[in-house]
């Protein structure tokens, strides 16, 4: 099966279009993050940097941390950009841009998002740090996609249905396991749990301003769902996206956040760089391991 060129949109140097990468361009473990300016905080880290390229909000830094190779890749804000990443990121390395034909040999990517999050349980403080085992999407992206009920934690989505009583107009909440393996890696000293994704920051995530939120106590029904002892442990825009894309296209995806605000106390922190640096420096010694 060839790829149509309006399905996948390569330049004229044969890269994908909007990530403007191709197959050499990226390692096996790629850390994505949603603010442009995060990348060269990463990639300061490196002791070589071999490739850099930046298209619209798409900037990636390709270079050598304790001898392994690493991408770093922004995104920028929402699942509508992880949709355009984790499908480009997967054309760039499994589809042949000359024949545009899927490669024999499929290559599975280590995907790591580091970001910032507000917390939804009383006992998470400001700049800690949750790893997500777990997105539970709002945003209603993998809907769109076939065979979500083969990578859906069914039972999670139901009992978050009947536990806040969704609206019927909002998406299915679908809610996808993260990378068992990278959780390992990343789990000790830090918190786990279910993250909430939302498709805004505003209404979505029950903050009102001029405009009324549809579900009033969205925060508090989230803080208080448990699904086997699970808990949904943070809100912010972009795992849900990530773990669903991620696992129907054989990719390794986990999410770790920087606490930047607690939702339950309505704290915010007042000053979170040390904590994204220290996320950072952690990130790279456990991925590198």
């Amino acid at each position: 099966m060839k790829f149509p060129e309006t399905e996948l949109i390569l330049t004229k140097e044969n890269r994908v279009y909007h990530i403007n990468l191709k197959n050499e361009d990226i390692a096996d473990d790629v850390i994505v993050v949603g603010d442009q300016n995060r990348v060269s905080e990463i990639s300061k880290h490196f002791s070589k940097i071999d490739f850099k390229t930046q298209h619209r909000e798409f900037i990636t830094h390709t270079g050598i941390f304790n001898n392994k190779r690493i991408t770093v890749l922004s995104t920028g804000i929402g699942t509508d950009n992880i949709d355009i990443v984790l499908n480009e990121l997967d054309a760039a390395v499994n589809i042949n841009p000359e024949t545009r034909e899927l490669n024999s040999k499929l290559r599975t990517l280590n995907i790591i998002r580091l970001g910032t999050s507000g917390a939804l349980q009383q006992n998470i403080a400001v700049n800690d740090i949750v790893v997500s085992s777990h997105g539970l999407g709002f945003d209603g992206l993998l809907n769109f996609y076939e065979n979500l009920n083969s990578i859906n934690e069914n039972e999670i989505s139901e009992a978050f249905i009947k536990h806040t009583s969704w609206l019927k107009n909002l998406p299915y909440p679908y809610c996808v396991k993260g990378s068992e393996i990278l959780l390992e890696k990343f789990k000790t000293g830090n918190h786990v749990g279910i993250t909430a994704t939302a498709p805004g920051f505003y209404g979505p995530q029950g903050r009102q301003l001029r405009l009324n939120a549809s579900i009033k106590n969205l925060n508090e029904l989230l803080t208080n769902f448990s699904h086997n002892g699970l808990l949904i442990a943070n809100f912010e825009m972009e795992t849900s996206a990530l773990y669903g894309l991620g696992k129907h296209l054989g990719h390794n995806c986990l999410t770790a956040c920087v606490i930047i605000a607690n939702r339950v106390r309505k704290e915010f922190t007042k000053d979170y760089g040390k904590s994204v640096d220290l996320l950072i420096e952690k990130s790279l010694e456990r991925l590198t391991i």
